[in-house]
């Protein structure tokens, strides 16, 4: 079995959202725009899914800086990963800089408020995707790998698991997954020398907490997505490059996921795969996967269950207060502050 972090409607919890996230196979919830209006808004909501849930549960958004925002202001509204690598073109100290207050400062903020993990870092190559580009540090495999690991590293010592998507590479394949079904057809050879060499050199690191596995079909190795595929997942991942992280399959509302069937196809495809988790982003799409009244009767997977409470995050800065309020935001806030300022003034220079 493989269990289920759930979407959820507005700024508070339906009793559809209630009954949804009491199923057995649900392990967290996912949050975006839709779930934010105000910071006190969305800590009552927080509450409430703990006070039901309680802290194994595990809450997640995507804020990856950019285009990829779900939470407005007071959170700092980062810039894209992708200024970090042009910043290294210039000086490699002030990208390095950039690198680490970026991620320190987007898990700090989402782990005082409650939010365990944001899917975080892309360590895709920024090499003609229409739905990556900036989302990614840079062009090339060695820069990627440079400057997620340094982001890594931010993100935990805040306190934050890491998540890296989307795996083996979704950065050449131009067509995005969330719209059409993108098909890599370089040979297999040629991914590993490209697109996987961030994830290749970094499981070996122990910053890779979490593996989210794209939904490509890369047709030299398997005729299914990486996400649906036995191949990608306990050939390559787990027994080739000995992952032991967390392993995710990306949102089955995809247009990309449907290549398989309706939505009780798409999570068998993941159970058939052996993946840890899966994303049910879309709250309609839990109600016709949960009314399988079969699926509360599946066996439990104590290992998996484990791996995915590991995903639990620790802040670090004191959550009974908001992160703007305290000196070790302030200082990093600032030091980002400038630190941009500083980048502006040298690109209006060059131009």
């Amino acid at each position: 079995m493989a269990y289920i972090m759930t979407g959820i409607e507005g700024f508070e919890l339906t009793e559809q959202d209630i009954v949804n996230i009491n199923h057995p196979l649900s392990c967290g919830v996912i949050f975006f725009k839709r779930n934010f209006k105000d910071y006190y808004q969305l800590k009552r909501l927080i509450n409430h899914i703990r006070a039901l849930k309680g802290n194994d549960f595990i809450l997640a958004v995507d804020q990856e800086g950019g285009r990829v925002i779900r939470f407005g202001l007071p959170f700092t509204q980062l810039p894209p990963l992708g200024l970090i690598g042009k910043t290294l073109k210039q000086n490699t100290d002030t990208a390095k800089a950039l690198c680490h207050l970026h991620g320190w400062l987007m898990a700090s903020e989402l782990l005082s408020i409650g939010v365990d993990l944001s899917f975080a870092p892309v360590l895709d190559i920024d090499n003609g995707s229409d739905v990556i580009g900036d989302r990614a540090f840079a062009n090339n495999a060695d820069d990627v790998t440079a400057m997620a690991e340094i982001y890594c590293r931010a993100m935990q010592s805040a306190g934050m698991k890491t998540t890296a998507k989307h795996y083996p590479g979704h950065g050449t394949v131009q067509a995005d997954s969330h719209f059409e079904l993108p098909v890599d057809k370089r040979p297999e050879n040629e991914l590993w020398q490209q697109d996987m060499v961030p994830f290749t050199e970094l499981i070996p690191t122990g910053c890779l907490d979490a593996m989210m596995l794209s939904h490509v079909i890369y047709n030299n190795v398997c005729d299914l997505p990486a996400g649906y595929s036995t191949r990608w997942h306990q050939g390559i991942l787990r027994k080739q490059q000995n992952y032991q992280g967390v392993t995710i399959s990306d949102d089955l509302g995809m247009k990309a996921a449907e290549c398989v069937g309706d939505i009780h196809q798409r999570y068998q495809a993941c159970i058939d795969a052996d993946i840890d988790l899966t994303l049910l982003c879309e709250p309609k799409l839990c109600i016709d996967l949960y009314s399988n009244n079969r699926l509360k009767y599946l066996p439990k997977h104590k290992d998996k269950l484990f791996r995915i409470k590991h995903l639990r995050g620790q802040s670090t800065l004191d959550t009974t207060q908001p992160f703007w309020e305290q000196m070790r935001w302030q200082q990093a806030r600032k030091a980002l502050v400038s630190l941009m300022a500083t980048l502006t003034t040298s690109t209006a220079q060059q131009n």
